[in-house]
């Protein structure tokens, strides 16, 4: 086994876009964080993003969309880790993570790792690494911290999202709720007529401001439509000592344990569970993110994987593909 052997690798990183992340930047944050920490293994890395992009532990190569991507990837690479499916053969070694829901009726490639054992499953796949992140770069929590609201983190305009349940839920439960990573103005939906006081809308936000947010909040509010892939929203409120009030879709039953949130699709469930947040305790849900969620532990993980992949195993034996259709746009929330 080439890795308890202590070989080092060149690892080429390819992602169509810029790196570090500024602001909310979700996965931009995953593979810099993994970068970072395979460098700090002894690894070489090179990543392979769009211009503009800088990075004080690797090198830097710019991406081309318009280029044939054997042609991009320098000579010396081990192994090639991709965040897209090529459209090519690779003549490297290489594996793909799959980010987000692919639409039914498209095939992936064989040498693809998911989010989460949910993730996997759905796609008729076993391979997956949960998402990690470094949590130095995250400025102090504060467990003693005043916290008198709750709040929400997400990409507010996608209504798989649930805002709109997410203010329903607070005002029901008479409490404040501060909106992290979406305006009240859309170009696309419009103004958001929000006529409840209980709501802030504090846009999309960076680490900083994040952090001092969620060190004031009291909980995540997360009743999402969809089969979540991951979570980041998730692992970083825990990390703040927040519990999660959500719905049960997804990756959510794999991170979210009855210590650190409640999971239910019925509205009346997650508003009794809001009104009784103080139930939770702070700094065991910290502990659980900063343990289970760190970018090392990730990182392990897909060493685990470039190992096999450098053996010449291919990580599934079919193209994996959505194995069911979702009849309704949306899951339910009653």
């Amino acid at each position: 086994m080439f890795i308890q052997k202590n070989r080092k690798l060149h690892i080429l990183i390819v992602a169509p876009f810029k790196i570090p992340a500024l602001l909310y930047g979700g996965t931009e944050r995953v593979i810099w964080d993994l970068g970072k920490c395979l460098s700090d293994l002894g690894h070489q890395i090179t990543y392979l993003v769009s211009k503009g992009s800088v990075c004080g532990f690797a090198n830097v190569l710019f991406y081309d969309a318009n280029q044939n991507l054997n042609q991009q990837i320098p000579e010396d690479v081990d192994l090639v880790h991709l965040q897209f499916s090529p459209n090519e053969e690779l003549k490297k070694p290489y594996l793909v993570t799959i980010h987000g829901n692919i639409p039914f009726g498209i095939k992936l490639d064989k040498q693809c790792v998911f989010l989460s054992e949910n993730h996997a499953e759905r796609h008729g796949s076993k391979q997956f690494v949960y998402n990690g992140l470094d949590w130095n770069n995250y400025p102090k929590i504060d467990l003693k911290s005043k916290r008198d609201s709750f709040h929400f983190l997400a990409n507010a305009a996608w209504k798989v999202k649930n805002l709109k349940g997410a203010i329903e839920l607070t005002k029901q439960a008479k409490e404040k709720l501060t909106v992290l990573g979406g305006h009240r103005f859309n170009f696309k939906m419009g103004w958001r007529f929000t006529l409840d006081t209980h709501v802030i809308f504090k846009g999309i936000v960076n680490n900083q401001k994040k952090a001092k947010f969620l060190n004031e909040s009291k909980g995540l509010i997360f009743p999402v439509l969809w089969d979540e892939p991951f979570g980041l929203a998730v692992i970083e409120s825990l990390y703040f000592g927040c519990p999660v009030f959500a719905t049960p879709y997804g990756a959510l039953p794999e991170l979210v344990n009855k210590r650190v949130g409640v999971l239910s699709n019925q509205k009346n469930v997650l508003l009794s569970a809001i009104k009784n947040s103080t139930f939770f305790d702070k700094k065991t849900c910290h502990e659980y993110a900063n343990e289970q969620f760190s970018a090392m532990k990730m990182t392990k993980g897909y060493l685990k994987i470039y190992e096999k992949v450098m053996n010449g195993e291919i990580l599934n034996d079919h193209q994996p593909t959505l194995l069911e259709k979702q009849l309704h746009k949306y899951l339910p929330f009653e």
